[in-house]
Parts: C-alpha cells; structure tokens; sequence
C-alpha cells in the first residue's frame, strides 16, 4: 500500500471522506495524537492521504468491537514494531517471533488476522493440543495488544466453544479444557500487569452458586491494565466475604457476574448487603441479558453486554461515585409462593419419586428415562426457587427453552420434557394446592403452549 503522506486536505473534506464527526476527530487528536495533521501559516489543519487512512483504520476497529483506546493502543504496538498498520500481511520483522513451529503456514491480514488466531486456538482445543493452543496465543499476543488478544481470541473462543458444546458438537472435556487454558493465560496476564498507578480499588468476583470465572477474570485484567488495584476473589463467593473485604480494604467498587439465574439471586442477596453498608456494586453477566428487567432488581449499576464498554462504565464509575440505586423487591404474592413452595419441596419431589416408580412398573421404557426426570428435580426446583425470588415466574421460560435444546441436541426424546413437566404440574396441584399461584399458572400455560404445537 503506498499512500501519500503530503499534506493537502482541510477538515471539509476528511469530514465527507471518514463520515467521522468533527468534535470526535478533534478528541482523537488531542487525547491520543492519531491522526497528527499538520497546520497551515493560519492554524488550519490539513491531512495527508494517510492521515484519512488512519481514521477510517480507527473507525473499522470500533466497528469490530474495539475501544477507541484499545484501537489506539493496537496502532501504536504495531507501529512499535516498525510495521504498517494500514499494510495488509505483514508479520513481526524476521527473528522476532517464530512462526516455524505453527502446523500451517497462514498470510494474515489487520482486519481478519487475529480472527483466523481464534480458528486455530479453538481447533487445537478441540483436539486437546495444548501446545499448539498455547503457541497461537503467543504469536496472537506478539501481534496484538493484549485487549484485542483477550477479546477477540479468548472471549469470543469461550463462546464458540460454550455454542458447540450446548449443541453436543464438543464434549463437556473439551469445553473446560478450552476454559482451563484460557483461565490459566488470564491469571498470568493478571499477575504480570504493571503496579497500580490509580488510588481507586475494586473487588471482583463470583457471588454464591456461581462457577463460571472466566469472564470476572478478564474483567480484572482489563480494570488492572488501566490502572486500578484489584482484588480478584474467584468462585461462588458468600454475600458476607464481600461485605467483610469491602470493609477490610476500603474498596471503591464491587464488580460480580452471574450466568444463571440462581447465581443472579445470589448476587441480588450480595448487592443489598453492601448496599446496606454504603458499598458501590456494578454487576454483569448471560443472566441479565437474557432478562433485561432482572437489572432493575439489583441494588447496583448494570455494566451492559460488551465488555469493552462494560470497562469504560466501571471507569466512569469509580471517577463520578453516583448515589445508591435502589432495586424493585417481589410482590407479595410471590413471597408467599416462595415460603409454600420452599417449605413442601422436598414432600413434591418425594411425591414425583412415587409417580415415576409407579408409571416405571412394567415399562422398560419408561424406566430408563425416569433417570433423566429424577436428574431434572433438583435444575427444576432450583430454577422455580430462583425465578419466585426475583419476583417473576416467567423467567423460567429462558431456563426450559435452554433445556429443550441441549436434550435436542443431546438426541434425547423431544416428548421428554413435555412429560416431565406434565408430571410436575400434577404433583403441584396435588402438593401445593393453589399456594403457588405463578407456578401453577406458569405450568399450565408451558403445557397448552406444547399441547399446540403438536397438534399444528
């Protein structure tokens, strides 16, 4: 690529070139220095040909999901390396990372490059090929800077695989053999980023029930790498260990992630206990994505569903301090479900044990699947504990749709579920006997809806 570096276009025409606005290409220039226009006798800027090509490079890596400033920090580690940004297939200069041991040589691009890293990471896990996994991570972080790396690489890696898993393309080994080493990677980032420069600190990590640390783990390095302290606690987390270390170390933030919905109830618990105590508490996760309006039942600030925004919001939090946001409690009725329910679950499930060895008596058939119904009680019990507290039933729609296609892709009988929750909803009007209002009606309306479909 050989573009000009002469200066000869005025704002005007980079405005109608890029598309970019004007107090927007100003900020990039004075916070970052990129572009670096030139000025007339009379103060007027005026860009080169590669000038415009810098700013649309900046723009298409928002597009890819980038930051301004991880875009920035992208360009400069390149440049660092005496390569060209804007040129396409060019590596490291020779010597400088080796390449030979990778299976197959690869020509990479700016803009597909470090997708293609993903490919070959994810396939090398797949085949539990560790040390090929491990060297596409190192060329990936010779090449790009680390943001790019954990988001583009890992972040969207762990997903592919958590997709291929759920529809029984990859095993439950090779997910948390693609998790182990990505967790692992994220610990030595973590350890080895530079001493904190900023007063603020923020605790990080799982509320109880929740097992899944990958993405509070990139949360910390990515709130490190700008400059704040720390402290990762890890998995399932009891609400009083928050409350104690937030007191213990004075901690600006608390930052916790929840996947499910019981893990979500949890971290509601967490929330209001250092809401209680005056604690600021940001909050994420798969959970609140899925139900946009479970937010507004935590005592905290919803840090939303990018990562690379989600760090920008926790910046902006820990700088403006806002007051406490209270959350919305359950209805009573609801309340009232929870106690009959949580106080007659362990007689339903004892009741659901007694149907199933009944209708097993003389069908083999039968027999063999009730070790999936007697599998289901606890997920389903669970999942209705979880959804009462959080004041709404219909959350359980997420957790049976879930269930509906991992048995799908699991090959198991589609009409398994239906039967399941038949044989719960009997159970529940025999046990509970109009005490649990939303469930009952939640149940009803789930076996008219499978009613239909099957007669369409």
């Amino acid at each position: 690529m050989s573009l000009s570096i002469t200066p000869v276009f005025n704002l005007k025409a980079v405005l109608i070139e890029t598309s970019i606005k004007p107090d927007v290409l100003r900020a990039w220039e004075r916070r970052y220095g990129l572009p670096m226009p030139q000025r007339t006798a009379g103060g007027q800027r005026l860009y080169s040909e590669y000038d415009v090509h810098i700013i649309k490079w900046l723009m298409a890596r928002q597009v890819d999901g980038l930051s301004i400033s991880s875009a920035v920090e992208m360009w400069k580690h390149k440049s660092a390396q005496r390569l060209d940004p804007l040129a396409e297939g060019q590596l490291a200069p020779q010597g400088q990372t080796d390449f030979s041991t990778l299976n197959s040589p690869v020509t990479y691009t700016l803009r597909d490059g470090i997708d293609e890293m993903r490919s070959r990471w994810l396939a090398a896990c797949l085949d539990f090929n560790e040390n090929s996994a491990e060297q596409v991570l190192n060329q990936a972080f010779a090449l790009y800077p680390v943001e790019a790396v954990c988001m583009r690489v890992l972040q969207r890696g762990m997903a592919e695989i958590g997709a291929l898993w759920y529809e029984n393309h990859a095993s439950v080994q090779q997910e948390h053999f693609a998790s182990a080493l990505a967790v692992r990677r994220l610990d030595a980032l973590l350890m080895a980023s530079p001493a904190p420069i900023r007063p603020e600190s923020v605790i990080v990590g799982c509320p109880a029930d929740e097992w899944h640390t990958f993405t509070p783990l990139l949360m910390a390095l990515l709130i490190r790498r700008r400059g704040y302290t720390v402290i990762y606690l890890g998995a399932n987390i009891p609400a009083s260990y928050f409350v104690e270390t937030v007191q213990t170390v004075k901690a600006s933030l608390v930052l916790l992630a929840a996947q499910h919905l019981s893990a979500a109830v949890s971290l509601q618990q967490s929330a209001a206990q250092i809401a209680a105590r005056g604690g600021l508490l940001a909050f994420g996760g798969r959970v609140f994505s899925l139900h946009p309006d479970l937010v507004n039942r935590v005592s905290g600030y919803y840090l939303g569903d990018r990562l690379d925004e989600a760090i920008d919001r926790v910046e902006g939090l820990l700088l403006s301090r806002p007051a406490l946001r209270q959350a919305a409690g359950p209805s009573q009725e609801y309340e009232l479900a929870l106690q009959a329910f949580t106080s007659r679950r362990s007689q339903l499930e004892a009741d659901l044990e007694l149907h199933l060895a009944g209708q097993a008596a003389g069908n083999e058939a039968y027999a063999v699947r009730s070790e999936y119904f007697r599998n289901a009680h606890k997920y389903m019990g669970d999942a209705i504990v979880s959804a009462l507290s959080l004041g709404n039933i219909n959350y359980l729609d997420s957790e049976i749709e879930w269930l509906q296609i991992m048995l799908q892709g699991h090959h198991i009988p589609g009409d398994l579920l239906s039967a399941y929750l038949a044989m719960y909803s009997q159970i529940v009007d025999l046990t509970l006997a109009t005490q649990v209002p939303p469930l009952e009606s939640w149940l009803h309306r789930q076996l008219a809806s499978r009613a239909q479909t099957v007669s369409t």
